[in-house]
């Protein structure tokens, strides 16, 4: 069985299988190929975290995406919803998440409950579930509400620091609003494109918010790199590994926006550059997940100032 692509081209099950095997690869060694040299602890059961982790990216990009991406192909023919089997994986991703905690750390759940990450976990597992119920209602845009949490959650969980903690979670709510919409909004203009056998309209008008989203990124990510980075830490840490192949890759999916665009305005065919940035974007998805999992370089290079 293959999936046809523009003008007929059918990509092959087997290839999309090989992505994802090969994400899943990275995700489950990700993290001990880039604290390769640099002297950090290991991670505990760092492969399966990275796989939740991606798991719940996933989860929200695909569901936030939806949302938008409804807008964007207005009027027509919709792909079929995928948002409530996201919302039902990323409750099933933060259980996980809240689970593996325990059993890494040797406490009770009831312990872990009480914890900061704990229940924060505990929050986007239960946020997750009820934007699964709000995506299965006859409005389903009410799943927003739930999602901000899940966004505000991972956000708070990924700064517990003292200094300027308002600063850190504000600039990580804008960058992984704007990751979600990328990739997710990206994924459901395309098989939009695909159900209608075309559609040069709704690429364009993903195109024009797709400047903004990338605007945001952009800023946001250079300044929590300049918060949490120290550039004696770039290349020594695993932090700074993967924020560079982050980086490169980054590039690369920008590039293939901008061919995308540029095909696009000459009437030729958009949607090749498009799914291969959608590709890159997925594995953004996974160095992602990696980089919530290593160590973080800051509080490593002021233990060893």
């Amino acid at each position: 069985m293959t999936l046809p692509g523009p003008a007929g081209t059918p990509i092959r099950r087997t290839a999309v299988a090989l992505v994802a095997l090969g994400a899943l690869a990275l995700a489950l060694l990700g993290a001990g190929l880039a604290q390769t040299g640099t002297g950090e602890l290991p991670i505990p059961a760092a492969g399966t975290t990275s796989v939740l982790r991606v798991l719940f990216l996933a989860a929200l990009a695909v569901h936030l995406g939806e949302l938008a991406g409804v807008r964007l192909a207005r009027a027509g023919p919709l792909p079929r919803r995928w948002s409530v089997p996201a919302a039902l994986l990323g409750a099933a991703a933060s259980a996980g998440l809240l689970l593996l905690l325990a059993a890494v750390s040797g406490l009770s759940l009831t312990t872990v409950y009480a914890m900061r990450e704990g229940r924060l976990l505990l929050v986007t597992a239960n946020a997750f579930a009820l934007a699964a119920l709000c995506a299965a209602s006859r409005r389903p845009v009410l799943a927003l509400l739930p999602l901000t949490a899940v966004i505000g959650a991972e956000a708070l969980r990924a700064h517990p620091e003292t200094y300027s903690p308002a600063v850190g979670v504000t600039l990580t709510v804008v960058h992984l609003t704007a990751a979600s919409l990328w990739f997710g909004a990206l994924l459901y203009v395309l098989r939009t494109m695909w159900l209608r056998g075309g559609g040069r309209d709704v690429l364009g008008r993903y195109a024009r918010v797709a400047a903004w989203i990338f605007a945001a990124l952009v800023v946001t990510g250079t300044c929590s790199t300049l918060r949490r980075l120290p550039l004696e830490a770039v290349l020594s840490t695993a932090y700074g590994r993967a924020l560079l192949a982050k980086l490169a890759l980054v590039g690369v999916a920008s590039l293939l926006a901008l061919t995308a665009r540029h095909r696009m305005l000459r009437g030729a065919d958009a949607q090749a550059p498009a799914r291969i940035e959608l590709g890159v974007l997925a594995v953004i998805v996974v160095i992602s997940a990696l980089l919530t999992v290593v160590p973080d370089p800051h509080w490593l290079v002021w233990s060893r100032g």
